[in-house]
């Protein structure tokens, strides 16, 4: 799994680095690493790095030091490279004197002749002729949008953008974006990457995130954050083994759909199909439909005539009335794991007397999109879903996955699995249904609900992705249903194993 690190886990690693090494010396370090990357991305669009223009947008701090270190660099490697200050009294000051001794152009941003914007004629001739330019604008304890200068700096912008440590204007701890940002084409951090590079829309700001090591690694400690990697699913994705049969294999039981809307029934039990190798046992009133689709489930009528299970995936589709409710009722008294989505979330949050029945330690994982997460959480989703989420895992004893373009996974004691998926491809009426067969599947063959709901995620997002580019293997996508999601799991079950052994 990668790591993921708050700003303030980042300073006290850096500040028990500093004992070790000189701060200046780890600053040139990782400068180093930004003017690389920024040479490698003025050869891969340029075709060079001698002669071509680089703009460094430098603010205050050592975010600011840094590029304008990278740009002495640059300048070494026969770059122009010219430094914007918007706070030019603020300056790193060893960062400027390296610039000025490799002889970079130095320029205040609100300099001489300045335009109705109030951007100097030199700073907005050097930004918009640009072939890249480093966005050394704020740092990691910056919180809000870019202020109205900087912004109108980026906004003329028409180069690829290399951020240091993260893209100006988003918050580092929760990846929000509440007005202007840097939109970065490659992001250079230290030592490990921050909430901001992995969540939400700040994702996808980031760009490609690239993490240098600039000698942290004893220091950072556990992560705040975790983001599975589609090897560690693929070698933990359970596939039968010669010993077993598909009773060990686990079996499933699923509650979705009603007869006169049977897709969530055929949905979650295709999805249980499809995620293992064991047993799915369906227990509803759409039993004929989901024969139809899938016969090797065994099909029932009733959630009292199933049989044996080993977990339980209910809630899509089953209705928030009486009888809904004698479902719940009976899969948690059952004793065992729970993948509980849509209405059964409803159910939970308006009628506290079911968690009653609840067997104290049989494992319940909740599914909740941002308006099911408010019924159960009595509060508006903000900007900050981590807290939120490990909040209510808390509150409920329970895994909580928190549907959206980042899913959010947390365990009741605060461990959090984050699986930024970078398209929207599953965002289309019953994908949150298969989601919920193929977690259900993972709990009956034993795998830790919360590791199920990461893998499970992961392997959701990526058969959204391969079945909206096609067969083709196309590199743009279109629009998909669930049912071409749901065709697509098996390849990513594929890939992610693929990955594990290569």
């Amino acid at each position: 799994m990668q790591g993921v690190w708050t700003p303030d886990q980042i300073r006290a690693a850096e500040q028990r680095l500093f004992a070790r090494t000189p701060e200046p010396a780890v600053m040139r370090r990782a400068a180093f690493a930004v003017a690389a990357q920024t040479a490698q991305l003025l050869t891969e669009q340029t075709g060079g790095v001698t002669g071509r223009r680089v703009v460094l947008l430098v603010g205050g701090g050592n975010n600011g030091g840094d590029a304008l270190w990278a740009g002495a660099f640059l300048r070494r490697r026969g770059a122009a490279v010219t430094a914007v200050l918007l706070s030019p009294d603020k300056a790193h000051p060893a960062g400027l004197t390296a610039l000025r001794r490799a002889r970079g152009r130095i320029v205040e941003a609100t300099g001489a002749s300045p335009d109705t914007a109030g951007i100097g004629a030199a700073a907005a001739d050097a930004v918009e002729g640009a072939d890249a330019v480093v966005d050394g604008i704020v740092g990691l304890a910056a919180r809000g949008p870019l202020r109205p200068v900087a912004a109108e700096l980026v906004r003329r912008v028409a180069a690829p953008i290399v951020a240091v440590d993260l893209p100006s204007g988003v918050d580092p701890i929760t990846g929000a974006v509440e007005g202007a940002a840097v939109q970065a084409e490659v992001t250079v951090t230290f030592g490990g990457r921050k909430p901001c590079h992995v969540l939400g829309r700040a994702a996808v700001r980031s760009g490609d995130v690239q993490v240098v090591d600039i000698g942290l690694d004893d220091d950072l400690g556990e992560p705040e954050l975790r983001v599975l990697e589609a090897a560690d699913v693929g070698e933990r994705w359970p596939v039968p083994r010669p010993e077993d049969d598909k009773y060990s294999q686990g079996v499933i039981g699923v509650a979705a759909g009603s007869a006169t809307y049977p897709g969530a029934a055929v949905l979650a039990a295709g999805a249980a199909v499809r995620t293992t190798s064991g047993m799915v046992r369906y227990a509803g009133p759409a039993a004929d439909v989901v024969r139809a689709h899938w016969p090797e489930v065994i099909a029932t009528g009733s959630i009292t005539d199933a049989g044996r299970v080993q977990a339980w995936a209910v809630g899509p589709g089953i209705g928030t009335g009486a009888s809904g409710r004698d479902v719940m009722l009976h899969v948690l008294r059952s004793g065992h794991p729970v993948c509980a989505d849509a209405d059964a979330i409803t159910l939970l949050a308006k009628d506290p007397s079911l968690w009653d029945a609840r067997e104290p330690d049989a494992p319940l994982v909740l599914t909740p999109h941002a308006g099911e997460f408010t019924r159960l959480s009595g509060d508006e989703l903000g900007i900050d879903r981590v807290g939120a989420a490990r909040e209510v895992a808390a509150r409920y004893d329970a895994v909580v996955l928190l549907k959206g373009n980042t899913t959010v996974i947390a365990a009741p004691d605060g461990r959090v699995l984050v699986n930024d998926s970078h398209h929207a491809w599953p965002s289309t009426a019953g994908s949150g249904d298969v989601l919920t067969g193929m977690i259900g599947a993972l709990l009956a063959s034993g795998v830790d609900a919360w590791e199920a709901c990461g893998y499970a995620s992961h392997v959701h997002s990526r058969a959204a992705a391969l079945a909206a580019r096609g067969t083709g293997g196309h590199g743009v996508g279109a629009p998909i249903g669930a049912s071409a999601l749901l065709a697509g799991v098996p390849e990513a079950i594929r890939t992610v194993r693929a990955a594990a052994l290569a």
